[in-house]
C-alpha cells in the first residue's frame, strides 16, 4: 500500500516521501495516528510541489550559512571571565556563554546545541570551538578568553 508520510517515522521514511508499506501497517498505525494518508495521484503531485519547496528552501538556508560561516572565520569573540592568577577559571565558559558572546559581538544567532564542545572552557587565552550552522556547514570560532 501506497502511503504519503505526514511526519518522520522511524524505519520508514521522512515527512513527504511516499513509501509502500503493508496494508496492516498502515491501517493499524500510520493511518489512525495521522502519520500518513493514502498516496493518490493528488497527494503525489502535492508531495512532489512540497519536495521542491523544501530543497529550495534548504538550499537558500545553506548558502546563508555558508556567507554567515566566512564572516564568522575571520572575527576573534572575546568573552571575560573572572580568572585567578595561573591562569584558570573561576567556573568555566559553556557553550550558551559562547553563543551570546557571538550573538553581542557579531549579531548572529547561533544555537547552543550547535556548538560543539566537548568541555567547557576553563582557561584564559585562546581557544578554537567548532560550530555548526547547517547541516554541512562547520565554522571554526576563534575564542579569546581574557580576565575581567
Amino acid at each position: 500500500m501506497k502511503i504519503l508520510l505526514r511526519s518522520d517515522v522511524k524505519g520508514v521514511g521522512r515527512r513527504g516521501d511516499i513509501v509502500n508499506v503493508s496494508a496492516g501497517h498502515a491501517r493499524n498505525f500510520l493511518l489512525p495516528n495521522d502519520l500518513g494518508v493514502v498516496a493518490n495521484d493528488g497527494t503525489v503531485a502535492q508531495a512532489d510541489i512540497m519536495r521542491k519547496a523544501q530543497e529550495l528552501k534548504a538550499a537558500t538556508d545553506r548558502e546563508s550559512a555558508r556567507s554567515l560561516a566566512t564572516a564568522l572565520a575571520t572575527k576573534v569573540i572575546t568573552i571575560s571571565a573572572k580568572a585567578g592568577n595561573e591562569g584558570r577559571l573561576f567556573g568555566s565558559i559553556t557553550a550558551a556563554e559562547i553563543v551570546k558572546a557571538v550573538f553581542d559581538q557579531a549579531g548572529i544567532t547561533i544555537d547552543r546545541k550547535h556548538v560543539q564542545l566537548d568541555e567547557p572552557l576553563r582557561q584564559l587565552g585562546e581557544h578554537v570551538v567548532v560550530a555548526e550552522l547547517f547541516a554541512d556547514v562547520l565554522v571554526n570560532l576563534s575564542l579569546n578568553v581574557v580576565a575581567k
